[in-house]
């Protein structure tokens, strides 16, 4: 399975991971903006936008699996990781797995788990889960919504303390009006050592909708850290 992905500028490799549903076409202010110093790449994960589903697992693990083996096809090392909701949440799988690949880690809007999402996002996202399981059984149309309404459903499943040994810095990014958790947000923060915390108003499309600040502040935290490292972590 090859990702389909677009690519933007020169410079460090940035890589951004869009969430579920979604494609690389998410991040078309992202793309623009950080393309005038980086190289900018936007991947469509497994089953989403022009990548094929494949027969492999539909899961958040699988993805990440699948982000080694495209970085890995293009010799990208050392890149920044930057993830959207479950792109957020593939890129912090990722990172554990893999850290000598990632050099600086963005993520916005991501969960260690189900839970994590406020109730009453959530508790509509199990219904829908449910309805196009049943469906699916009469309409094969309604396999792909089942397998995206599951991922929101049943994961991810990351431990806290697992995040303590990534030694990258960290940019954990979300809406003051997310629909994940304040607490849960904080707590991937507090469990990260070398994270930094940015809590921009709205809600959990920031980069979307709010993306003057959004990549404002992402552009901050790549310039501060390049200037605390004199650019080590970079390749």
């Amino acid at each position: 399975m090859k990702n389909s992905y677009k690519e933007y500028g020169a410079g460090p490799t940035m890589v951004m991971l869009h969430g579920n549903g979604e494609d690389g076409s998410y991040f078309k202010h992202q793309a623009d903006y950080f393309g005038r110093k980086y190289h900018v790449v936007t991947v469509d994960t497994r089953g989403h936008g022009e990548s094929p589903r494949g027969t492999k697992p539909f899961t958040l693990v699988q993805f990440a699996k699948d982000l080694k083996h495209f970085l890995d096809s293009h010799g990208w090392k050392r890149v920044i990781l930057l993830g959207f909701s479950d792109g957020a949440n593939i890129a912090l799988i990722f990172s554990i797995r893999y850290p000598e690949y990632v050099s600086r880690l963005i993520l916005n809007g991501g969960n260690l788990y189900p839970a994590g999402v406020r109730l009453v996002y959530q508790a509509p996202i199990i219904c829908g889960y449910f309805r196009f399981a049943l469906q699916s059984l009469v309409d094969k149309s309604a396999v792909r919504k089942k397998e995206l309404f599951r991922l929101m459903v049943t994961q991810p499943h990351i431990k806290a303390n697992h995040l303590n040994d990534l030694s990258m810095p960290v940019l954990v990014i979300a809406g003051t009006h997310d629909m994940i958790r304040s607490s849960h947000t904080r707590k991937i923060y507090r469990a990260l050592p070398k994270a930094e915390l940015v809590m921009l108003e709205g809600d959990h499309f920031i980069a979307a909708k709010n993306s003057r600040e959004f990549n404002e502040e992402v552009d901050r935290f790549l310039t501060e850290a390049d200037q605390a490292d004199g650019g080590a972590y970079l390749s």
